[in-house]
This record gives structure tokens, C-alpha cells and sequence, in this order.
């Protein structure tokens, strides 16, 4: 019925949940302004990416 048949110790149940734990998320600095964000993203405080303006960012679209 997929039941063990065997108790699983503290030990061996921690041992294969060590592979679970998350890992900390990589940040670049946007090359315009200097700001952190996620890699392969467009920056939030000037809406450039690659050296290319792509987003409107919220200060901009406020202005019109």
C-alpha cells in the first residue's frame, strides 16, 4: 500500500531535506543608475536595460 516499512530517523530525514534550504538571490547593479535589481531584468528607478531605455518608469508616466 506505499507505506515504509522501515522508520526513518532524524538524521537520514535531514540529511536528504539539507538539498531543500533556498538559496539567496543574485543581484546586479543597473549600469545606468546604480541600482540593485535581478539580472535579465529592466531597472524599476530608470527603465533602462542594457544600456537601452525600455520601460516608462512610474515618475515618468506621472508626468504626463
Amino acid at each position: 500500500m506505499g507505506l515504509p516499512t522501515k522508520k526513518l530517523t532524524k538524521s537520514s530525514a535531514r540529511r536528504r531535506a539539507s538539498h531543500f534550504a533556498l538559496k539567496k538571490a543574485s543581484t546586479t547593479k543597473c549600469k545606468n543608475c546604480g541600482a540593485i535589481l535581478l539580472p535579465h531584468r529592466a531597472c524599476n528607478k530608470c527603465g533602462y536595460y542594457k544600456g537601452e531605455k525600455k520601460v516608462a518608469t512610474k515618475s515618468q508616466v506621472n508626468k504626463k
